[in-house]
């Protein structure tokens, strides 16, 4: 791809995000009812390709088993407040009830709280015991010390998950977790991210994750891209992990699922993250909208409470329908932040296609009037995508 010239010796690359590119219509249009978008991981299958963000304001175990219930996957942070209270309700209620102001600041010394190692088998038990897929999520730092606890309580699957997460980290302080030699070894299938790149993403591919998760701080409650100034545009990003995909498969013939990882708020942007090349889609703040989400109407990322450098921001969500309306449905309003799993298989028939693979071959195109042509009145009044 051409590089665009910056400076006197310095180039890039165009990148390209949900809202710069649309989804062409094909000659075939089909029945949304006849549109399969159920997804396979490893030997789970989930009657749609979602995975609940690992956000304290988005997953509890209530909510795990209920997504769960509603055909998808939920991730439950192990480093966040259900691992280190015994009754965290009292601790999302003060996190709801703070002023902008001294949000960050108190959820700093809320989650100074130590980890009860003894809740993450317990929490783990509480998911499983519904019959529903347990998952959760821990940063690569502290994978290795908790193992023992992650693995007596029967899990299913295993996220590893930080801002960015390499497969060859370098420390000169401490001995770094050996992502191939823990992946390789561990009893469940392991999902590893986030990446943004090409090359990151293959390596994390031959760690041998089942998955890896793309994106590097697109989230509503992200503020990695300001605070370091990293990231790439998802659409690019995901694109580029699709690419890493089809060359990991033709070298070993294994098939690493690739799952956009934040910024996507509608229906359009999830079958957007699908045409580019996700297998699924990891989505926080669409959830937190939800009723009985635990952040009672507030959003946060896992790294809002860094103790010397948060990037996140607690933000407020307005609350749209129950989990299940969110989902799929029905929609009281036609911004396409509710039934999320109804426009992407609405978006799938419409373009006349019928499984979540076949879909990843739909035509884009770039276009930057997409979200502009024609809808002078909607922005004017501030209705639909105004």
């Amino acid at each position: 791809m051409a590089e665009i010239e910056i400076g006197l010796g310095k180039s890039g690359r165009r990148a390209y995000g949900f809202d710069d590119i649309a989804i062409v219509p094909s000659r075939r249009t089909r029945d949304p009812q006849d549109v399969d978008i159920s997804w396979e991981i490893d030997a789970y299958r989930f009657e749609m390709p979602l995975m609940a963000s690992a956000m304290d304001g988005v997953v509890s175990p209530q909510t795990a088993i209920r997504i769960g219930q509603l055909g998808g996957l939920a991730v439950l942070n192990l480093e966040g407040l259900w691992t280190r209270y015994e009754d965290p309700e009292p601790i999302l209620d003060e996190i709801a009830e703070l002023p902008a102001e001294k949000a960050t600041l108190r959820m700093q010394e809320l989650y100074e709280a130590p980890i009860i190692a003894e809740l993450i088998p317990q929490r783990i038990k509480e998911i499983n015991d519904a019959g529903v897929t347990s998952c959760v999520s821990i940063t690569p730092q502290r994978t290795a010390m908790y193992e023992k606890e992650i693995l007596s309580a029967d899990l299913d699957l295993l996220v590893i998950q930080g801002t960015v997460v390499t497969a060859e980290h370098v420390s000169k302080t401490s001995e770094p977790l050996n992502l191939k030699k823990f992946v390789r070894e561990v009893p469940v299938p392991v999902i590893v991210g986030g990446c943004a790149s090409y090359e990151a993403a293959l390596h994390l591919m031959r760690t041998g994750a089942a998955g890896i998760l793309v994106g590097v701080g697109p989230g509503h409650a992200c503020t990695s891209r300001g605070v370091l100034g990293i990231g790439v545009p998802q659409a690019t990003a995901i694109a580029d992990a699709r690419a890493a995909r089809m060359r990991h498969l033709d070298e070993t013939g294994v098939y690493v699922h690739v799952i956009a990882d934040g910024g996507m708020a509608t229906g359009g942007d999830i079958a957007k993250a699908i045409v580019c090349g996700a297998d699924a889609v990891m989505v926080g703040s669409p959830l937190a909208a939800a009723a009985e989400a635990p952040g009672k109407g507030f959003h946060w990322g896992m790294a809002t409470f860094h103790p010397t450098l948060p990037r996140g921001a607690r933000v407020q969500t307005q609350i749209r329908g129950t989990l299940e309306e969110v989902l799929v449905g029905p929609a009281r309003e036609n911004d396409g932040r509710v039934n999320l799993m109804g426009g992407l298989r609405t978006s799938m028939a419409t373009c006349g296609y019928s499984s979540l693979k076949e879909f990843q071959k739909a035509e884009v195109m770039v276009a930057p009037a997409l979200q502009t042509e024609g809808k002078y009145l909607q922005k004017q009044q501030g209705v639909g995508m105004g």
